[in-house]
C-alpha cells in the first residue's frame, strides 16, 4: 500500500482520536454538569421537600386551628345562650321577688316617664288606668290630687304638687311619707341613677305608723303614771316628814334634857332611828327624781371646805361611838369658795364619808382635796374619801354602783342601807359634768375619789393666810395620828413655821425644853390627853400658846383655863379657821376677846357664848297647821330671847302680819283655807303698798320631790328649811337676821356628845 494512504489513515486516526477525546472531553464535561446539575437539583429537591413538609405542618396546625375555632365558636355559642338563658331566668326570678313583696318597686327614664313597676306599687293608685308605663311623673302626681288618692292636709293642691315636683328634682332626694285615701301610709324614696333614670322605692309603713301612735300613747299613759308617782311620794313625803318632824324634833329635844343613862339611850335611838328612816325616805326621792330625769341643778357660790367640815361635824358622833379619827387634808393653795350645787355636792359627801364611817370600824376616815386650775377661771378639782374599813373585794367593785345594791356578804350584812346612795351619788356626779372611781384593798380599806370642775368665787389675794407672824417662828404638834400631824404640818409650813412633831404626850415631854412659839396638842390621845399635857407643859415653864383640838370645843370650859389653853379649836379642823386664831397669837389680845371675833368651830376658853344677852327680843311669827310641829319649834327656839307666834293657816299669817309686823315669818307650805306661798305673795303684797321693807320669810317644808326652791322663791321667800326641822337650822337661819337693838341667846347646836373628844 502506498504511503500516501498509511498517512491518511493515521490521520483519520489521529483526528478520531482526537475527536474521541474531545467528545469523551465533552461528555465528561457534560457529565460533571449534569452531575452537578443533579446534585443542585437534590439540594433543591430537599429544600422543596422540606418546604413541604414546613408547609404540611402548617397546614395541618391551621386545619387543627380551625377546628379549635370551629369548637371554641361553637362552645361560645353555647355559653351565650346558657347565659342568656340564665339572664332571662335571673330577671324573672328578680320580677317574681319584685312581684312577692309587699312595698312598691319602680323604674322611671331619664325623660321622667314610668318604665317598669311591680303590682304593690300600681295598686298604690287604685287601678287607674291611666298609670301605665310611659306616663310621666308629673302626670302621676296629678292624678294622685285629682282622685284623691292622697291626704295632703290643708295643703292647696297646687302648692303639693309644685312641692313634689321640686323635691324630684333634688339632687339629694330626702325620703317623704304620704297618707293614702284608705289610711294607709307610704313611705317615697327616690334614688336617681348614673345614667339619669330614677329608682323609686314606695315603703308600706302603715304598721310602723300604727306601732308608734301606740307608743306615743303609752309613753303618755307612763308619763302620766310617773307623775302620778311623783305626787304620790311627793304626797307621801309630806305626809312622812310632817310626823317625823315631830318625832325627830322631840326626841332631839329630849335628849337636852337631863336624863338617866337608861333614857337617854331610849332618847337617841328613837332620834337615830327616825334619821336614819329620812335618809331611806331621801334616798327613795332622789333615785325617783333622777330615774325621771327631773333632777336639775342650782349653782350658787359656797364654800368647799366648811361644807366639808358640816358634814363631818354631822357624822361625828357617829365616829366617836367607833373611836374613828375624822380628818381633813384640804391643798393649802386652793380657793375654798366655788360655784356649784352646795345641797347636791353636800349630799355627794355625805354619802361617801357616811359610808366610809359606817365600814369602818377602827382607824379613820380621811377627806382629801386637791387640784389645779383650768381655763376660764375653773378649776379641777380631785375629792377623795379614804378610810381604813373593811374594804371590798376585787370582784365586787364594779357592783356597788348599782341599784339597790350593797356588797352582799357575812362581814356588812350587819349595815343597813337601802343601796341607793353610790348609785345616787354616781348620778350626781355625772350630771355635773365629774367622774367617780374607786380603789380598795379587802380588809385594809377603800378610797373613793371623784373629779368636778368648778368656777372659782374668790381671788388669788383672798386666799393669802391672813397671819401677822411677829416673832412666830417654831411650832410643836402633838397627835398620835401620823396624818393628822402631816396635816397639821403643812398648814403650819404654809404659815412660815418650823414645825416639830410629837406621836404622845410623853414623848413631847421627853423631848430638851425648847422656846416654842406655838403649841397644838389634840385632846383624845391613848397615854395622856391634851389637857394633862398641856398642865405638865405649864409646870416646867412653858409660857408658848397651847391649842387644843377637839371634837367637842364648848366641853371643856374652865378646865381648859387651868390647863393653861390659850384656845380650843374645832376638829376636823379648817384651815381657815387656824389661820385666823394664829393671826390673833401673833398680836396683843385683850383677855377677853368678843364672841363675834372667834372663828366658826373656835371656842374660847372664857366661854363667851354664856354672856347673857343685851337687847330686846326677836319677834317671830310661825305659820304651822300641826299642833305638834308648832310645839317642835316652840321648843327649839326657847331659851334664844325670841317672842313667837303662831298661825294655824296661810290667812291666819296675813292677820298677825297686819296687826303686829314681826321681825321674821317662818311659814309652812302645805297648810289649809290659805297655803304658805299665797300667803306669802300677800304678805309681799301689802309691803309693796306700804312701801315697808320686806320682812324674812323663810319657808319650813316638807316636800322634797316637787322642785319647791324656785317655786318657794318665785312665791317671794327667801330661804327655805325641809322638815324634819334641825335646831341648829332654825338657830342659824334666827342670827342671819337678827335685827338692828335684838340680842339672842343662841345655845350650843352642835351635836355632841355628853364626853368631850
Amino acid at each position: 500500500m502506498p504511503n500516501g494512504g498509511g498517512s491518511d489513515l493515521s490521520e483519520m486516526l489521529a483526528q478520531e482520536r482526537r475527536a474521541r477525546l474531545a467528545a469523551e472531553r465533552l461528555l465528561d464535561q457534560k457529565s460533571r454538569e449534569l452531575h452537578n446539575a443533579n446534585r443542585k437539583l437534590s439540594a433543591h429537591a430537599r429544600l422543596l421537600s422540606d418546604e413541604i413538609i414546613v408547609k404540611r405542618e402548617e397546614a395541618r396546625s391551621f386545619q387543627s386551628e380551625a377546628e379549635n375555632l370551629k369548637g371554641e365558636n361553637t362552645q361560645v355559642r353555647a355559653d351565650l345562650q346558657r347565659a342568656n338563658n340564665q339572664a332571662v331566668k335571673a330577671e324573672r326570678r328578680l320580677w317574681e321577688a319584685l312581684e312577692t313583696i309587699q312595698d312598691g318597686f319602680a323604674v322611671f327614664n331619664a325623660r321622667d316617664q314610668l318604665v317598669i313597676a311591680n303590682h304593690s306599687y300600681m295598686n298604690l293608685f287604685d287601678g287607674l288606668e291611666s298609670i301605665r308605663p310611659g306616663v310621666t311623673y308629673p302626670d302621676i302626681l296629678q292624678l294622685l290630687v285629682e282622685e284623691g288618692l292622697v291626704d295632703i292636709g290643708f295643703e292647696g293642691p297646687e302648692t303639693w304638687h309644685a312641692r313634689m315636683r321640686a323635691r324630684w328634682q333634688q339632687e339629694r332626694i330626702e325620703p317623704i311619707t304620704l297618707k293614702l285615701w284608705d289610711e294607709r301610709y307610704v313611705k317615697l324614696i327616690d334614688r336617681r341613677a348614673r345614667d339619669g333614670d330614677m329608682v323609686s322605692l314606695a315603703l308600706n309603713i302603715t304598721e310602723t305608723i300604727r306601732y308608734e301612735e301606740q307608743l306615743k300613747e303609752q309613753r303618755s299613759r307612763a308619763e302620766a303614771a310617773n307623775r302620778a308617782k311623783s305626787a304620790f311620794l311627793a304626797n307621801m313625803s309630806h305626809e312622812i316628814r310632817t310626823p317625823m318632824n315631830g318625832v325627830v324634833g322631840m326626841a332631839d329635844l329630849l335628849c337636852d334634857t337631863d336624863l338617866s343613862e337608861e333614857q337617854r339611850l331610849y332618847a337617841e335611838t328613837i332620834r337615830s332611828s327616825g334619821e336614819t328612816l329620812l335618809v331611806i325616805i331621801n334616798d327613795v326621792l332622789d333615785y325617783s327624781k333622777i330615774e325621771a330625769e327631773k333632777l336639775t341643778l342650782n349653782p350658787a357660790p359656797f364654800d368647799l371646805e366648811r361644807t366639808i367640815h358640816e358634814v363631818l361635824l354631822l357624822l361625828k358622833p357617829s365616829a366617836q361611838e367607833r373611836g374613828i379619827d375624822l380628818l381633813i387634808d384640804f391643798d393649802m393653795f386652793l380657793p375654798t369658795r366655788y360655784v356649784g350645787d352646795p345641797g347636791r355636792i353636800r349630799q355627794i359627801l355625805t354619802n361617801l364619808m357616811g359610808n366610809a364611817v359606817k365600814f369602818t370600824l377602827e382607824g379613820h376616815v380621811l377627806i382629801r382635796v386637791t387640784g389645779f386650775p383650768s381655763d376660764g377661771g375653773l378649776h379641777e378639782l380631785r375629792i377623795t374619801v379614804e378610810d381604813t374599813g373593811i374594804g371590798i373585794p376585787a370582784d365586787k367593785v364594779d357592783h356597788i354602783f348599782g341599784e339597790f345594791n350593797q356588797v352582799d356578804d357575812e362581814r356588812n350584812r350587819r349595815f343597813e342601807g337601802t343601796g341607793l346612795g353610790l348609785s345616787i351619788t354616781c348620778k350626781l356626779i355625772a350630771l355635773m359634768g365629774g367622774e367617780i372611781w374607786v380603789e380598795s384593798v379587802e380588809g385594809e380599806g377603800s378610797s373613793f375619789g371623784f373629779s368636778l370642775t368648778l368656777p372659782t368665787d374668790e381671788d388669788a389675794l383672798a386666799r393669802t393666810p391672813p397671819v401677822h407672824m411677829g416673832d412666830l417662828r417654831t411650832a410643836l404638834v402633838i397627835d398620835d395620828q401620823q396624818i393628822n400631824r402631816m396635816i397639821l404640818e403643812r398648814q403650819l409650813s404654809v404659815m412660815g413655821f418650823q414645825v416639830s412633831s410629837c406621836r404622845s404626850g410623853a414623848e413631847a415631854l421627853g423631848r430638851p425644853e425648847t422656846a416654842y412659839d406655838l403649841i397644838i396638842t389634840d385632846y383624845r390621845m391613848p397615854d395622856m390627853d391634851g389637857l394633862e399635857l398641856a398642865k405638865r407643859l405649864r409646870s416646867r415653864g412653858e409660857s408658848a400658846p397651847i391649842l387644843l383640838l377637839s371634837s367637842a370645843p364648848g366641853d371643856f370650859g374652865p378646865a381648859a383655863v387651868e390647863a393653861g389653853i390659850s384656845a380650843v379649836l374645832q376638829k376636823p379642823l379648817l384651815r381657815r379657821d387656824l389661820f385666823q386664831r394664829v393671826a390673833e397669837l401673833g398680836m396683843p389680845m385683850p383677855e377677853t376677846a368678843p364672841e363675834a371675833d372667834a372663828p366658826p368651830g373656835a371656842a374660847a376658853v372664857d366661854g363667851p357664848a354664856n354672856r347673857a344677852p343685851v337687847g330686846r327680843a326677836m319677834r317671830i311669827l310661825a305659820a304651822e297647821d300641826n299642833k305638834t310641829n308648832q310645839l317642835v319649834f316652840g321648843k327649839m327656839v326657847s331659851g334664844m330671847n325670841v317672842e313667837v307666834t303662831f298661825a294655824n293657816n296661810g290667812r291666819e299669817a296675813v292677820e298677825a302680819f297686819r296687826s303686829a309686823r314681826p321681825d321674821m315669818i317662818f311659814m309652812d307650805i302645805s297648810m289649809p283655807e290659805m297655803d304658805g306661798k299665797a300667803a306669802t305673795r300677800a304678805i309681799r303684797a301689802l309691803e309693796a303698798e306700804s312701801g315697808a321693807v320686806a320682812v324674812p320669810i323663810c319657808a319650813l317644808t316638807a316636800h322634797a320631790m316637787t322642785g319647791d326652791d324656785k317655786d318657794i322663791l318665785a312665791a317671794g321667800m327667801d330661804h327655805y328649811l325641809t322638815k324634819p326641822l334641825r335646831k341648829a337650822a332654825i338657830a342659824d337661819m334666827i342670827e342671819r337676821y337678827l335685827p338692828e337693838g335684838a340680842a339672842l341667846r343662841l345655845p350650843d347646836t352642835a351635836d355632841s356628845p355628853t364626853n368631850p373628844d
